[in-house]
């Protein structure tokens, strides 16, 4: 068992949390405060980064109903869904060029000119006018998409700074920012649509987002140096990433899922006006399924470290594709409930836990933002191309079965590249327990 600030080996009740003993950093171990001021403070500008950025993508499927039924009438299901696929795509796959930016110390151009642009866009996005699929595409598809990804993995990876045995905890607080956001944005947006109209709706909206922006920005401090890993050509630190076969099957995993993840975050409250529901009820879908993510994304910080990241993340991830595929079965009030919290609950769960796993994969901690931003990027195709093959299969008919068995599917094969993640990581510490890797880790502490 570690004691403070002295590194040691994992002992047997750590056998089930296989990752993290890949990534103790024997040399920094002492070097975290795991707490204070400045860090907590950190924590809460992250918080609110996350509340804005991504939690806005995941509101989408308002937008996505409204502009199918009322805005963009003369548009496909599909087409408009590529506003916010594109937008969800930028934010994460933008990571391995804030990821590198951030690595070399340009934390503050990265976070305020994110800030600036994304409140700028939304702005923009409330002079777009009725049937111009272009304009609301540049305008929230591209300029919020951009100005949130400048944020995003920055917003996450300075957290790092601050926290290692407390890493799970702080990463889950940050998370749980998205999912209060995907609350607060779509009750705000369903409420403010009908009464104030687009325009003035989504200005409301943007001044939400920039006044809390604007405190995020006077709370987030970066702690420690760029390192010199920093600095190393891009293409060889690629390479040297290749080789790591749990990395690599991380990242792919998370990508696979990501073409099905969405599906019921876009579609849920269209899936449910269609169906006939309750039209209050279908307007509180998304709320009643990031309600549960909200849950979900607090949850890992009490049991994640000691029943193991990847543990976790498996069993949330393989019960998030089974709620997918549920979504066939929708047909009344009591199944969008049922199947929105449960889906909430799982994928609060796995998405909080994808930082915090590449980060215990992650050696030095010097290129963890280019780690990040690389396994983003490839995220951020699925999610790129998770939607809009969603709408081509739902067709203008709205045949739900198809999609949701894709999008299921889709997550079941992440799923199954995240047991063979775990599968490598048992097989290396079976590797470990060789007792002369043992003596030679002793020494090296």
């Amino acid at each position: 068992m570690d004691t403070e600030g002295v590194p040691s080996l994992k002992t047997e009740s750590d056998a089930s949390n296989v990752e993290p003993t890949l990534a103790e950093q024997d040399s920094q171990s002492s070097d975290f405060p795991e707490g204070g001021l400045q860090a907590w403070s950190t924590v809460a500008g992250a918080f609110l980064v996350q509340l804005c950025g991504f939690g806005y993508t995941t509101s989408f499927g308002v937008y996505q109903d409204f502009y199918t039924r009322e805005y963009l009438t003369e548009s496909s299901a599909s087409a408009i869904s590529w506003i916010g696929s594109v937008n969800a795509f930028i934010i994460i796959s933008g990571g391995i060029v804030a990821g590198r930016f951030y690595d070399r110390g340009h934390f503050f151009l990265l976070v305020c000119g994110g800030a600036l642009l994304q409140s700028f866009s939304l702005f923009m996005l409330s002079l777009c006018k009725p049937q111009q699929l272009y304009q609301i595409f540049l305008a929230q598809g591209l300029g919020v998409g951009i100005g949130s990804g400048a944020m995003y993995v920055p917003s996450i990876a300075v957290v790092s700074h601050y926290f290692q045995r407390r890493r799970a905890l702080a990463m889950a607080i940050v998370a749980t920012g998205s999912s209060l956001g995907a609350v607060i944005h779509p009750v705000m947006l369903n409420n403010t649509l009908p009464s104030l109209g687009f325009a003035n709706a989504t200005r409301a909206s943007a001044g939400l987002v920039t006044g809390l922006l604007m405190i995020a920005c006077f709370l987030m401090r970066p702690r420690l140096a760029p390192s010199s890993t920093s600095h190393l050509p891009f293409w060889k630190s690629l390479w040297r990433f290749a080789h790591d076969k749990a990395y690599v099957f991380t990242t792919i995993g998370i990508a696979t899922y990501a073409i099905g993840v969405y599906f019921p975050l876009f579609y849920l409250q269209l899936d449910a006006v269609t169906h006939g529901i309750n039209k209050t009820l279908s307007f509180y879908s998304l709320v009643i399924t990031n309600s549960g993510s909200v849950v979900g994304r607090l949850a890992p910080a009490f049991f994640a470290q000691r029943l193991g990241i990847l543990n976790v993340l498996i069993v949330a991830s393989g019960c998030g594709a089974v709620f997918i595929l549920c979504m066939i079965a929708i047909k009344t009030i009591a199944s969008v409930v049922v199947i929105g919290v449960l889906y909430g609950l799982c994928v609060g769960v796995y998405i909080t836990l994808i930082p915090p796993l590449l980060s215990v994969l992650t050696e030095d901690m010097g290129e963890l933002g280019l780690r990040m931003g690389v396994a983003f990027m490839i995220m951020g195709i699925g999610g790129l191309i998770g939607p809009p093959i969603n709408g081509a299969l739902l067709t203008s008919h709205y045949v739900w079965w198809r999609p949701a068995l894709f999008s299921g599917l889709m997550a079941c094969l992440g799923f199954v590249c995240f047991l063979i993640t775990a599968m490598d990581l048992r097989r290396r510490k079976i590797a470990k327990k060789n007792p002369e890797d043992v003596e030679e880790k002793v020494v090296a502490q």
